[in-house]
């Protein structure tokens, strides 16, 4: 009976590192295809639809200026792709093997904002309770894209010209300078010499970001690469939703041409989404 309750022990723990193993390998695929999923999504956001001239246009003028560390000034309509072009630049330049870092400065809390990109010294502030790289800091020898630039208070706009000009920068409650080496890259889709006019953004700063300016024309203006983005759409949401959609019909390739688009690519790719949903 002792060998019989043995060999019955050994069975159930045969059985349990079987089904431990089984769980593991599924878990493993489905992270596999999770991570295959990001890597196509990641890899075609770097991929611009270049069909139209002004698409083209667009791109040699990134191509251009990709290898060379100059500040890049975006600017064009909320979802024309802003984001996707700045990631192509710092994958041509000489840092592409260093950080890609991405900030939105509209979306910072406004007390936060120079701590957020600048650093701060520990008892900078109430809660301040350690030291804390700042954004700049941590994108030290690649490049930085600060999204909605205009957006800054002005005590950080002075803060983002000393940095400009000088390659130095000084964490919240410190008494030292220290130098970063960041390319920088801004986007905006206001319009700047309004708000210079207007006193809410510095003169100076805009002249030192806007060295080499790239305009990004609205989707309603290159519907020629709409067809083009369609198709990079429905591929990446059919992967990513186990679907396996066909193609358009005719009916929704001319509604999707005489669409107005004021949310340009980004309510594209959303339409699309919710198409193979």
């Amino acid at each position: 009976m002792d060998a019989l309750t043995h060999v019955l022990q050994g069975a159930y723990r045969n059985i349990a590192l079987l089904e431990r193993v089984a769980s593991l390998s599924r878990r493993a695929h489905v992270e596999n295809q999770l991570l295959r999923s990001e890597l196509l999504r990641a890899v075609e956001s770097e991929r611009v639809a270049a069909v139209s001239e002004s698409s083209r246009r667009v791109l040699a003028m990134a191509d251009l200026v990709a290898a060379q560390d100059t500040t890049v000034l975006l600017r064009g309509e909320s979802g024309t792709g802003k984001e996707v072009l700045a990631r192509r630049i710092h994958r041509l330049s000489g840092r592409s093997n260093r950080p890609f870092l991405k900030i939105n400065c509209g979306a910072l809390p406004e007390g936060l904002v120079e701590s957020t990109l600048f650093g701060h010294e520990k008892g900078a502030f109430t809660g301040a309770s350690g030291r804390h790289r700042g954004f700049f800091e941590r994108a030290h020898g690649g490049t930085l894209l600060l999204d909605e630039v205009a957006e800054l208070p002005l005590g950080a706009q002075a803060k983002l010209l000393r940095i400009l000009q000088d390659g130095e920068l000084e964490r919240v409650g410190g008494e030292s300078s220290q130098r970063v080496d960041v390319r920088l890259i801004a986007a905006t889709h206001r319009s700047i010499e309004q708000m210079i006019q207007a006193g809410t953004f510095r003169s100076d700063l805009y002249y030192r970001l806007n060295i080499f300016p790239i305009v990004l024309p609205p989707l309603r203006e290159r519907r020629e690469d709409i067809p083009v983005l369609m198709n990079r759409f429905l591929g990446r949401f059919g992967l990513r939703h186990g679907r396996r959609p066909s193609g358009f019909t005719r009916r929704a390739i001319d509604a999707m041409l005489h669409h107005g688009w004021p949310g340009n690519v980004r309510e594209l790719e959303n339409a699309v989404e919710r198409g193979v949903l």
